[in-house]
């Protein structure tokens, strides 16, 4: 009798039926010219018959579900239909629609090896001929070969708290590349290991002749499935053709160089490990920032939510270009384009530095405005940055007119809306606490402290002005240190009328083996500490994060413990010879 009845009613319909993933059930009817859903306040999603390719019955989540492939929908998961439901579901497909309906058994061994299978709507992970798991490719942000035989996956993710990644006219029911939005906890990153190698067919070129002939190349298996994947799922691709592309353009953050693909709606950076691409949506600020050496520029883009390499997050993308180095280029655009899409804020040609140009093309593209340093600060070599590092990291700080920026690695900004109070002080002993100091940011509410350290000490009045011109709150503890200091060494006319760094050296020299050691001792941490990084200017070199820097930015931290391991070195000898046996 159900079976009679589905072929004779017009349409059948079902109750709390979830669509791809959706949180709020609704009506499921199957009629003649096609599918339809609706949920509860919302409106109608439907399909076409002549969409359909092939459907599949299995169990899922909330019970049994039919997955149908589709032209032009893709994948379309239908959740919550009874065991009950598969013979009226299948007669209406076959007579309706002339689609079989195949019925599925997922692999329930729980093996972590199998399979993987590229179909023309989604990848599945096969276990003894059992679909594991199917993935759309619609989900899949990015791929990147993680190693020799490792490819990762990336999911899409929503773009902030609130975006559950489906539309809300439809009940949270369409949701392409973001299908699981709205769910507590949300996959974002799988890892295949692919051991071995492949034979793929290729064109080998005959280097005499000329002649090109089909041939089989043996290649890693992990790279042949990377480079199937980004196929399949499109990755890097978008509607319409790159707008302009720069080549091996010199990248700090992430490292490495990348080239640069333009399309309408997003940018591509391809290296030779990495391929990423980012949505303007994502990119939140753009900053140009001359380098204080006067021959490099950076341009940084924030990017929200960061891009992500493995289990390292980058907030902040950092290029650097050199100043001098002019590029000529034309836009692949219609000049109708020009006018009505862009109204007027990108040119048919450039021709200016490389930096320059990108930066303009960004802001005609995203219209996000280009940030740059604030004209209330100049430093004490007329430059806009200032150096400083964070930790064992070497970089620059930079003023801007509503917040700070430091680059490159880690990129830090820190808007003046959430500071508290900004703490200038002297850290360590010995020569470098004369000529350095350090200021920490504390922020609002508790919220944490930047502290950037190793700034020279010409660049305290100028900071100080900067900071009284925005209105921030500052607090000086090196005044107090010297206040403190001369009021100790008062009673001694020799030692007040002497400058810090004899002061402080006669402090450390108390115990030592003699005043003219602890002034070889000062000499030699003083070249030691001012000696600057080889390789801070040079393009090719490094980023402050190396293990070079590292050392230097050890060896710089606190002067006054060169002086102290000096001293336990001169003074081992003499425990030796007390404990000697």
């Amino acid at each position: 009798m159900v079976g009679l009845h589905a072929l004779t009613a017009p349409r059948e319909s079902f109750d709390d039926i979830y669509l791809d993933l959706s949180k709020q059930p609704g009506k499921c009817r199957l009629a003649e010219s096609g599918l339809g859903w609706k949920p509860a306040g919302g409106q109608t999603f439907t399909l076409d018959k002549s969409d359909m390719i092939n459907a599949m019955w299995s169990r899922a989540a909330r019970g049994h579900e039919l997955k149908i492939y589709a032209r032009n929908a893709g994948v379309v998961q239908l959740d919550g239909f009874r065991q009950d439901d598969y013979e009226t579901i299948q007669k209406c497909f076959k007579v309706w629609y002339g689609v079989e309906l195949a019925a599925k058994e997922h692999a329930l061994r729980g093996w972590n090896w199998g399979k993987g299978e590229m179909g023309r709507n989604e990848l599945t992970f096969n276990v003894r001929n059992q679909p594991a798991f199917e993935i759309p490719y619609t989900e899949i942000s990015n791929t990147n070969l993680a190693g020799k035989n490792e490819v990762a996956v990336e999911f899409s993710l929503p773009a902030n708290g609130d975006d559950t990644g489906t539309n809300g006219h439809l009940g949270g029911a369409r949701a392409k590349g973001k299908k699981m939005g709205g769910a507590t906890d949300q996959l974002t990153e799988m890892r295949f290991y692919i051991p071995g190698t492949e034979m793929r067919k290729g064109r080998k070129k005959d280097a005499e002749s000329g002649d090109e002939d089909a041939g089989e190349n043996e290649e890693n298996a992990a790279n042949v499935f990377y480079e199937q994947l980004m196929d399949k799922a499109e990755i890097g691709e978008v509607a319409g053709d790159t707008f302009a592309t720069f080549l091996e353009i010199l990248h700090l953050t992430p490292r490495g160089r990348f080239d640069i693909d333009l399309y309408e709606k997003s940018f591509r950076l391809r290296g030779k490990t990495y391929d990423y691409k980012i949505s303007y949506d994502s990119a939140k600020r753009f900053f140009i920032l001359p380098k204080p050496d006067d021959m490099h520029q950076l341009l940084c883009i924030g990017l929200d939510p960061p891009l992500r390499q493995g289990q390292t997050r980058y907030p902040f993308i950092v290029m650097q270009f050199k100043r001098d180095e002019e590029v000529n280029i034309e836009l692949n655009m219609t000049e109708e384009d020009l006018k009505n899409k862009y109204a007027g804020k990108l040119q048919a040609r450039y021709e200016a530095p490389i930096g320059t140009v990108i930066a303009k093309i960004f802001h005609g593209l995203t219209n996000k405005k280009l940030f740059q340093p604030s004209h209330d600060f100049s430093s004490h070599h007329q430059q806009s940055g200032v150096k400083c590092s964070i930790k064992a990291n070497e970089g620059h700080l930079y003023c801007l007119d509503r917040a700070f920026l430091f680059v490159p690695k880690p990129a830090t900004y820190i808007s003046f809306d959430n500071i508290s109070v900004i703490t200038m002080s002297r850290v360590g002993g010995a020569v470098s606490a004369s000529r350095t100091f350090d200021i920490t940011v504390s922020l609002k509410n508790g919220a944490g402290e930047h502290q950037f350290s190793n700034i020279n000490r010409e660049e305290q009045a100028p900071l100080e002005s900067f900071f009284k011109a925005k209105n921030l709150k500052t607090k000086n503890e090196m005044d107090v240190d010297n206040a403190m200091l001369s009021a100790a060494l008062s009673g001694n006319p020799d030692l007040a009328s002497s400058d810090d760094e004899e002061v402080v050296a006669a402090g450390e020299g108390r115990g030592s083996a003699g005043e003219d050691d602890d002034e070889s001792v000062d000499e030699d941490f003083r070249a030691d500490s001012e000696s600057d990084v080889a390789e801070e200017y040079d393009e090719d070199a490094k980023s402050s994060g190396s293990d070079g820097d590292e050392e230097m930015g050890d060896a710089s931290d606190g002067g006054g413990g060169g002086g102290r391991d000096t001293a336990a070195m001169i003074e081992r000898p003499k425990k030796k010879a007390k404990t000697g046996r």
